[in-house]
């Protein structure tokens, strides 16, 4: 059996412990303690690779314990978890306790879940790290190609062609055709779309197609930080900068010279930090925050936003100048629910994908299956999509996973999407009106039960029929061949 992750929780309030065992111990081999002494004694004797630590506890905090933690057990995973977040507060406990995750309260299960898997994972590659360093004085030179073949895989992944799904159809071929044509430029682009489009995906295949290909490429969510946060995060600073400034930090401008930066949500900085953005880009320099002295750089930035950064600029909120200089190259994202030919090979590369996450295997979905997904709107776009996807995965019982583990909201559109739905329902009937009615009530009758896991009582309540005549019309239409299919698989 694999050996679970272990994981060291800290927290005077006994509830909070039992709380987050509760949601953790499935997963992870849980220790807690309720005292820094309690939690060094832990340290002294187990293998922990996870240390959660709550910052305000009567006899010490938390960013004290986790800096005596990272000077004797580097090797472990920190993150900090409060109530309280002021900016100043995160950076003193990013610089003195190098903290990989400060956490909000109060936090999500799921969301506390998945920063946890993260941090181990983050544990393991710190791991392999160490391994490779070693090899590399023993092996350089086979080390060497194996990096240049992982470097060509990497490249390939994010190859313009084969890095997004689509259909022949898609109206995502001219965006990867604009795509295909900028990337080996050097000028900077802005993508806009939705959120869950795949915005980053796209500013990964720019830098893997481009002549910066072999140096590093760094991604900031812009519109997470506060500024101080943002402007150290981006531009670096100096040692004493400010309150918790208690070593030199480089910014990943400066950490993606000769390389590529990706800024997300672009349209959320403030016009304080827009200033300080079009500084840098005019002028080719950072100035670290608490030094006057400024360092040369040479990026290409590719941003992003899910706004009208047009618009933002008519209305004053987005400098005009600021927007000439990055969006040298526009490139719009369609939504999903514009390119619905590419759901069922998306649907087929995300569960790829999930199945390898998950380490559980299926054949694939019913066609019935990828009709309705095919037929949803997708607000939330790509993301949704692959939420759905590990729901049914998660779900599924047999080799193919079928209709009826399609979310309830999934197979009765919205509102909105009545009229998509009306044109699937209407798509391809033929003969006279009473060939097409029949036609039409034989497909009412087929969503109806799927979207109620074929359960005849309930099916026959909302149509309004009795179970007699719900079972003349299944044989009449033949659903009940296609029910004892469904249940048989």
């Amino acid at each position: 059996m694999t050996e679970r992750p272990t994981i060291l929780v800290v927290d005077d309030e006994i509830r909070s412990l039992e709380s987050m065992v509760r949601i953790l111990d499935e997963e992870f081999d849980v220790y807690t303690a309720n005292t820094a002494e309690a939690a060094l004694a832990i340290l002294e004797r187990e293998w922990v690779q996870v240390m959660v630590c709550d910052q305000r506890m009567p006899e010490r905090s938390g960013v004290s314990l986790l800096s005596q933690v990272r000077e004797q057990w580097p090797e472990v995973v920190r993150m900090i978890i409060s109530g309280y977040t002021d900016s100043a507060d995160i950076i003193r406990a990013v610089n003195e306790a190098g903290i990989y995750q400060y956490i909000s309260k109060p936090w999500h299960p799921d969301e506390l879940r998945l920063k946890l898997r993260n941090a181990v994972e983050l544990f393991e590659l710190q791991r392999q790290n160490e391994r490779l360093a070693l090899e590399l004085k023993l092996k350089p030179s086979t080390l060497s190609e194996a990096i240049q073949t992982k470097r060509e895989a990497l490249q390939e992944r994010y190859d313009w062609d084969m890095g997004v799904v689509r259909a022949p159809d898609s109206p995502m071929n001219a965006v990867c055709q604009e795509i295909f044509q900028v990337a080996p430029y050097d000028v900077n682009v802005v993508l806009t779309g939705e959120s869950g489009t795949g915005k980053e995906l796209l500013a990964r295949a720019l830098h893997y197609n481009s002549l910066r290909q072999d140096q590093l490429f760094v991604a900031q969510n812009c519109g997470a930080l506060p500024d101080e946060l943002l402007e150290s995060e981006l531009f670096g600073h100096k040692r004493g900068a400010f309150t918790g400034a208690v070593a030199d930090r480089v910014g990943l401008f400066e950490l993606a010279d000769k390389g590529t930066i990706f800024l997300d949500e672009i349209g959320d900085i403030s016009p304080a930090f827009q200033v300080k953005l079009l500084r840098v880009l005019q002028e080719g320099e950072i100035r670290p925050l608490g030094t006057n002295a400024t360092r040369s750089i040479n990026v290409r930035v590719i941003a992003a936003t899910n706004k009208d950064l047009q618009e933002e600029v008519r209305q004053g909120r987005f400098r005009q100048d600021l927007y000439y200089r990055l969006a040298t190259f526009l490139i719009h994202l369609p939504p999903l629910r514009q390119r619905l030919q590419d759901v069922p090979l998306l649907a087929h590369a995300l569960l790829q994908e999930a199945m390898q996450q998950m380490g559980k295997r299926v054949k694939g979905f019913t066609s019935e299956a990828l009709a309705c997904l095919q037929a949803y709107n997708w607000p939330g776009n790509v993301r949704e999509l692959q939420n759905e996807v590990k729901r049914m995965l998660v779900l599924g019982q047999k080799d193919y996973l079928g209709a009826e583990l399609i979310s309830p909201h999934v197979l009765r559109a919205t509102p909105e999407d009545l009229r998509q739905e009306m044109r699937v329902l209407t798509d391809g009937l033929q003969g006279t009106l009473k060939d097409r009615v029949e036609q039409l009530e034989a497909r009412i009758l087929k969503e109806v039960l799927i979207r109620h896991r074929w359960n005849k009582s309930r099916a026959a309540d909302e149509l309004g029929l009795s179970r007699v005549g719900l079972r003349s019309k299944l044989e009449r239409y033949q659903l009940e061949r296609l029910d004892k299919a469904v249940n048989d698989d």
